[in-house]
């Protein structure tokens, strides 16, 4: 095409603009504190927008000056053609990523499909009192989405050595990468574990590795999708 690297020089342009919009809205400190989310959406819905326009303007202008082809009729139609790819480009973006979050995340969109689930053992301290039913075992996923009430599989506690072990699941109801379990057992203090899997989730068969705890437990889990085992 005659004019492509004009209509590449505007798509470079816009993401440059764009780009370059919210950096100086950063470093000028732009926004209210007090309300984070409607800055958020003035600067990624107006201002970079506006960012991304102007550089996809100046993008198409320099490349026909560049090539010697400066027109005005002839920049604006490119300038517009360029305007449409980047659209067209951004609406492709958009369109698959909703294939990849429909095909990758089935269980949050069905809620009649059943969570994937967190399957965790948890190694107490030694000395500490191995729990004698489900009853003194309390559990729950927190997240910054929600929280989860989980279950103790008290047929799988058991011993090792002198270090008891208690086992239990929760299902992950939602895609997000910052959960925690907190296990109370009754007598013992709560304890908090930081969950390292990622916002998905991928099904493994194996437990991960014991990971210390602060207060000298260790925990390990996997993440168990159904229909897989």
């Amino acid at each position: 095409m005659k004019n492509s690297l004009q209509m590449a020089g505007g798509v470079v342009g816009a993401v440059i603009g764009f780009v370059a919009t919210l950096l100086l809205l950063e470093l000028v400190g732009f926004g209210n504190r007090a309300g984070p989310i409607m800055s958020g959406m003035l600067a990624l819905l107006v201002f970079a927008p506006c960012g991304a326009i102007a550089g996809l303007l100046f993008g198409t202008t320099l490349v026909a000056r560049v090539r010697g082809r400066e027109n005005a009729d002839g920049s604006l139609r490119n300038s517009l053609k360029a305007f449409a790819l980047v659209v067209a480009l951004c609406a492709a973006a958009g369109a698959a990523y909703y294939v990849y979050a429909v095909t990758t995340a089935t269980p949050w969109l069905n809620p009649n499909a059943p969570n994937p689930l967190l399957v965790f053992e948890v190694r107490l301290p030694a000395g500490a009192a191995l729990p004698s039913s489900a009853r003194d075992v309390a559990i729950e996923l927190q997240t910054d989405l929600n929280t989860m009430p989980g279950e103790p599989r008290p047929d799988q506690f058991r011993r090792d050595d002198d270090r008891p072990i208690i086992a239990g699941y929760v299902e992950l109801a939602f895609r997000t990468a910052h959960r925690q379990l907190e296990i109370k057992i009754n007598g013992q203090p709560d304890r908090l574990y930081l969950i390292g899997s990622s916002a998905k989730a991928p099904h493994t068969a194996e437990f991960g590795p014991w990971q210390a705890n602060s207060d000298g437990s260790e925990i390990r889990y996997r993440a168990r999708w159904p229909g897989r085992d």
